[in-house]
């Protein structure tokens, strides 16, 4: 058998039936209690004397636990407590994450889990998922068949090369897996004994990576044109033949390979790339919600997308279907949407312009008779001639927005939004307490690490955190209850829709558009249920559900022990 089934005895009470008993069983963080085992466990499955007397309730549990956290000074300290903790006891670490997860999201995730990726060689602790290198990829059917979890609903894949504001990483991408499953897990429920990560290690181009004695991945440059091709081409087959029905998103490629892959395997397997989709359904959740407080409709606002990377390409992307949902053509919305990259303004007849960009590029009409002192209008230019009344951030350029830019962007709104959601927080585009002073305290704000509340004349502005974690797990959860064979764009911005939706009136009020971090269980079920609902109306869901929110909610998994039984 599997090390482990879930039954259901005559009482109609479910417990897990399993052969290993002993030593070996403590071994297995979703089976091991620790000091939780019942004295009748202990005796049926020979764990006597290999735990303390006492047996511990899993209150107790999270209590002695979270102390031993606190003792912990540095956030990446903390990082490798609580992923040491996953590694022993499954549960306990989603207890506690429960409990805790406003504090810990940051520790888990985003900022934390940058520095956790640059050091993920050094910190290695325990095997948890699968990595697919240049070294096994003739084997990939065998190292499928070896992944520690049976039955894999939903899979993390990432190479590694556009991580975050940090770049390439090699083998260290593996953190980043880990860490966005914890968080499916987390806020949407999903079963983590259903869940892989996945690091493709395709080689770095990171020389001091290569020449590190201690770095854990393969150690070459990175494939590139056809050979990377086929390395992804004989993974998604591998995957989709062992997992026919597995939910797999694509984390942190580069810029044109995200978009490629991204197109190339959306109709293939159930898949996204939550970079690109997933960072467009949140920020396009966030100006839903930034219109319902200054009732000002979405076609009367003109943004600039700062960045133009993957995710700068899905925000634009997102915000045009938004745009095109209430009454604009395609033309009139891509005028509305501005792409700054490092060259400037993103306009068509740009030479060498990147292929991925030019959807989104301006006509080169667009900028006749503007006032610029270059060839190319740059930002603060563009926001002044565009008359620009939004500021999205997705650059990784600290300070970006600067004052002058913020406060021409000021000049054009009686709300001006502006969003800096540069990841870590390091790389933000600015910092709120500044736009609130160079707005007057006018600007609608969201940032993309967590940032405290804001006073600015007696008032005390909350401060919305446009983290992905709002969007990626509902859309996965909603995916699998709903059986749906892809996720078509009409589930993304249905997500988006949904999360503007079920942010509070009152957050709103105190000056945030997303809901608060403790609130995104709660939020992702709402999602989840709006994904299931717009996958049956695309005709891609096989299954028919005529209570969406009550199928996503009987599909959440919960951080509660079961009785353990020995088969």
């Amino acid at each position: 058998m599997k090390q482990f089934e879930i039954r259901v005895d005559d009482q109609g009470k479910q417990y897990l039936a399993t052969e290993l008993t002993g030593y070996i069983l403590t071994r297995l963080p979703l089976l091991n209690k620790s000091t939780g085992f019942t004295r009748e466990e202990r005796h049926e499955l020979r764990l006597e004397g290999l735990v303390p007397p006492h047996s511990s309730t899993l209150e107790q549990q999270v209590e002695r636990t979270y102390v031993n956290y606190s003792m912990f000074s540095t956030a990446l300290d903390k990082h490798v407590y609580l992923r040491v903790l996953q590694d022993r006891n499954e549960v306990l670490f989603y207890a506690l994450l429960e409990q805790h997860l406003e504090e810990m999201l940051p520790i888990i995730y985003t900022p934390t889990v940058a520095e956790a990726v640059q050091k993920f060689s050094l910190i290695y602790r325990f095997p948890r998922g699968l990595v697919i290198s240049t070294e096994n990829i003739d084997r990939v059917d065998e190292v499928l068949a070896d992944a520690p979890v049976p039955d894999v609903r939903l899979a993390v894949a990432t190479d590694s090369e556009g991580i975050l504001g940090i770049g390439d990483q090699g083998f260290g991408g593996m953190a980043i897996c880990i860490g966005k499953l914890s968080l499916y897990t987390a806020a949407a429920g999903i079963s983590p004994a259903t869940t892989l990560p996945i690091e493709l290690d395709v080689g770095t181009n990171r020389a001091d990576l290569l020449d590190d004695p201690l770095y854990l991945g393969v150690r070459h440059q990175r494939l590139t044109g056809q050979a990377y091709a086929d390395f992804i081409e004989r993974f998604v087959t591998a995957f989709k033949k062992r997992f026919p029905t597995a939910v797999l998103q694509w984390e942190d490629f580069s810029k044109q390979k995200a978009v490629d892959v991204m197109n190339r395997y959306r109709d293939a397997l159930p898949s996204f790339n939550d970079d690109i989709q997933g960072t467009g359904a949140v920020v396009l959740a966030g100006l839903l919600a930034a219109a319902r407080k200054t009732r000002r409709p979405m076609v009367d606002e003109t943004y600039v997308v700062h960045g133009a990377g993957a995710g700068g390409i899905g925000v634009a992307r997102q915000i045009v279907v938004g745009l095109m949902r209430q009454g604009l053509s395609r033309a009139e919305a891509v005028a509305r949407v501005l792409m700054i990259d490092s060259a400037g303004l993103v306009v068509a007849d740009r030479p060498g312009l990147d292929d991925y960009k030019r959807e989104l590029a301006q006509d080169p009409s667009r900028t006749a008779g503007w006032q610029v002192a270059g060839n190319v209008p740059s930002l603060l230019e563009t926001v002044v001639n565009a008359k620009a009344t939004g500021l999205i951030g997705l650059s990784g350029q600290a300070g970006a927005f600067d004052e002058a830019v913020v406060r021409a962007v000021a000049e054009n709104s009686p709300a001006p939004i502006v969003f800096p959601l540069s990841n870590p927080t390091s790389n933000s585009e600015a910092v709120p307490e500044d736009v609130y002073r160079w707005t007057d305290g006018r600007a609608i704000v969201a940032t993309g690490s967590p940032f405290p509340a804001v006073t600015f004349e007696n008032r005390t502005y909350a401060v919305g955190q446009g983290n992905n974690a709002f969007i990626f797990p509902g859309v996965g959860l909603g995916t699998l209850v709903s059986g749906a064979s892809k996720v078509t764009d009409n589930m993304l911005t249905a997500a988006a829709e949904a999360l503007a939706d079920y942010t509070d009136p009152s957050r709103l009020m105190s000056g945030a558009v997303y809901p608060s971090i403790n609130a995104i269980n709660r939020a992702s079920r709402h999602v989840a249920a709006a994904v299931v609902k717009q996958a049956g109306e695309d005709g891609v869901a096989s299954k028919v559900i005529d209570d969406p929110l009550t199928a996503v909610t009987d599909a959440m998994w919960e951080p509660r022990y079961l009785p353990i039984r020995r088969a």
